[in-house]
């Protein structure tokens, strides 16, 4: 399977730090463009910024139209469940760009895995799985995917990587509820987790990209 199509962005030539970002559904890697830009990372050295473009698919939950797509989403009766096949396809896809990063110079512990939305489902599956331990996991406006093996999979390098999750208060899209369940579960496997929310609905806001950058400065530096 091909590497996945990818915006790329490096605040100076020669890079010592990645950070691979996952958009949500619908979105494309274009979506934080602007993210990349307002964040002020110079006093840790140049970073690249990878921002890659999920595979269109059907997604069930929108009647079967296509679109960019981490994974599918399966309306049920009770509400609605994330397509197994498609997130450990697009957790083996994210993996092999995060080797990449690692075969192009970048040292593991100097990579973040950064999602939003659907990305965050994305970042937290990945990141937490990872063989090699990586400097840290953004999680916006998002939940945990296969919460019952998390603890089964997850990888040991890992345990010990600081977490930033972010919700807004008025997240009708992803209810602020599953991000704080996702928390406290992560929390409960011995995870640190920085929580922060925010009186905005499923975006982002300038506080909060305050908040990542300050965040981004004490993980990498």
């Amino acid at each position: 399977m091909p590497l996945l199509d990818c915006i790329e962005l490096e605040s100076a030539p020669q890079p010592t730090a990645s950070i691979l970002i996952l958009h949500g559904l619908g979105a494309d890697g274009n979506d934080f463009v602007p993210v990349c830009h307002e964040l002020d990372l110079g006093t840790i050295g140049p970073v690249r910024f990878v921002l890659p473009n999920a595979p269109v698919r059907p997604v069930s939950i929108n009647g079967g139209y296509e679109m960019r797509a981490w994974y599918d989403i399966i309306p049920t009766p009770t509400g609605r469940v994330e397509d197994e096949p498609s997130l450990r396809a697009a957790h083996h896809q994210i993996g092999e760009l995060i080797d990449r990063e690692v075969a192009r110079g970048i040292a593991p512990e100097r990579i973040v895995v950064m999602g939003f939305s659907q990305g965050c489902a994305m970042a937290l599956m990945a990141g937490l799985r990872y063989p090699k331990r990586l400097a840290g996991i953004v999680a916006l406006s998002g939940y945990l995917p296969l919460p019952a093996s998390t603890a089964s999979e997850r990888s040991p390098a890992n345990t010990h990587t600081p977490i930033f999750m972010a919700h807004g208060l008025h997240d009708d899209v992803v209810l602020p509820q599953r991000g704080e369940v996702a928390r406290d579960h992560l929390e409960s496997l011995g995870y640190s987790v920085q929580w922060h929310s925010y009186p905005m609905a499923h975006s982002l806001c300038l506080p909060e990209i305050q908040d990542l950058n300050a965040w981004l400065l004490r993980t990498l530096a």
